[in-house]
Formats: structure tokens, sequence, C-alpha cells
């Protein structure tokens, strides 16, 4: 049991690790450490999230996070309530598929490995050959963990660990843009700081998720200016009064189903719906 519950800590200390290599990747923190960079490169490898494509797509989000017609790279993809109704029944169902609450759940396969190392790598082998990297690197140490160690240890000190941090890193980056009173608009009405304060929530969390997931539940304020730490995201919330009344959500049971039942965008109501609004 106890071997377990390490596990699981472990799982949750990724997503603080990763949110702290995320924050290096904006120049965040440690922008002049060759050390530094070096170390990040190594861990974004070891995650699943190798630079060139955690880079590259996570920058194109923050330019267009929540514009209809180009949030789906480097974010979940949402269509308006026409658009899907004028799709193929093949396009409907990789949509669903992306969208899907066991594609979340199991982010360490889909959002991850195939996302962000096989998918990469393949549609650009030069670009992303550090999507293969990373995983070579997981195939190596899994193997050898169960070669010298056995089973057991390639669960507890890989696959858990992994599979918590990814799926609930895969939970967070969805929640943070698809929530019920979201507003997204098309590219003629979008600002930057709207697409902050009006399409990016804060997460209400305890202090001890607050810790474990790097303060990114202040995402409004992250969106707003993503080269202050996360460190100082709390502070920023208590002293800008701008900042202080944001669209929220939280990890209650009940707001994590209210998030993950929406699936298109209704331009007549301007809100996200669920299918029984199809």
């Amino acid at each position: 049991a106890g071997k377990v519950v390490c596990s699981i800590l472990g799982g949750l200390l990724m997503v603080r690790y990763f949110v702290i290599y995320h924050d290096h990747q904006h120049h965040a923190i440690l922008a002049r450490s060759r050390l530094a960079d070096v170390l990040m490169h190594v861990f974004g490898v070891y995650a699943l999230t190798p630079s060139s494509i955690w880079t590259s797509s996570h920058n194109y989000h923050h330019a267009h996070n929540s514009q209809l017609r180009s949030a789906h790279i480097g974010s979940f993809p949402i269509m308006t309530k026409e658009r899907y109704l004028q799709v193929t029944r093949g396009e409907r169902m990789g949509y669903l598929f992306m969208r899907h609450p066991l594609t979340i759940f199991f982010g360490y396969f889909f959002i991850f490995i195939f996302g962000m190392c096989i998918q990469p790598f393949l549609n650009n082998p030069r670009r992303h050959f550090d999507s293969l990297l990373a995983l070579l690197l997981h195939l190596v140490i899994g193997s050898a963990l169960v070669v010298f160690v056995g089973w057991p240890a390639l669960f507890l000190t890989l696959v858990i660990p992994h599979f918590i941090g990814s799926g609930m890193g895969s939970y967070l980056f969805y929640a943070q843009h698809n929530f019920p009173i979201v507003t997204l608009k098309d590219k003629s009405g979008w600002t930057y700081e709207g697409a902050a304060l009006e399409s990016s929530s804060f997460m209400k969390m305890s202090p001890v998720m607050h810790w474990f997931t790097g303060n990114i539940g202040y995402h409004h304020i992250h969106h707003l200016n993503a080269r202050i730490p996360f460190y100082r995201l709390p502070e920023v919330m208590r002293k800008m009064t701008e900042v202080q009344n944001p669209k929220t959500t939280s990890l209650n049971p009940v707001e994590v189903w209210k998030c993950l039942r929406l699936k298109v965008w209704d331009v007549e109501s301007q809100r996200m719906v669920g299918f029984s609004r199809i």
C-alpha cells in the first residue's frame, strides 16, 4: 500500500514538475540559464512532451485561444453546432473521440504518447526528432525496469505516475477552456485580453492541489501574461482587481461532469452545449 501511495504522489509531483517546465518554455523562469535549458529539455523528453512540439503548439494556443476557426491546434478541438451537423460521420467520430472523457482519462496514451510523440514525428521526422527520442527513452526505461527489477516496478515507478500526471494534465488543459460559461469568438471579434479573461477559467482548488498543480488553476492570469511565474500568480490575483472576478470551475465531480458533457459551440445561444442541444 505504501508503494502505491508513493506512486500516486509521484504522479501528482509530475504535474508540478510539468508546470515548472511549462513556465520555462514560456521564458517565465530561468530564462538565461543554460543548465536549466538542458534539464528542462531532458524533462520534456522524459514527460513525453518534447520541447519541439510542445513549444510550437502551445505558443499557437496562446496566440489563438478561443478563436473558433483556429483553436484546434495545441488544444482540444471545438466545432460550432452548425459545422458539426454538416461534416461527415467519420469527422464527427474523430471530433467526439478527441473530446471524449475516456480520451482525456487515458491521456497518457492518446494525448501524450500518440499526440505529442508518435504523430509529430510521423508528420515531420526532422523537426520532431525529440519526439522519437521520448518514445525510445520511455521504452528503454520500461524494458530495463522489467528486466532488472520486475513488472511491479514498471507500473509503480513509470506507468502509474505517468498515467496520473498525464490524465490530470489532460483534464486541466481541457477544463481551462471548456467550461459551461466559456466565451468563444470568431477572428473578427477576438482580442488577446478578452480570450484570457472570458475564455480561460480560474479553477478553484484546495491549497494542496494548487501546490501540486503549480497554480495552473489561475489560468486566466496565465493567459493574460504568460511571463508571470507560477509562484506569483496568487499574488497577482490578490493585488489586481481586474482579475479578481474570473469565470470559475473546480475539481468537484459535479463541475467535472458539467465540463466533460460539453460538445459544440451553439452560435445562437452563445454557449457550449451537450448532445441534448444538438
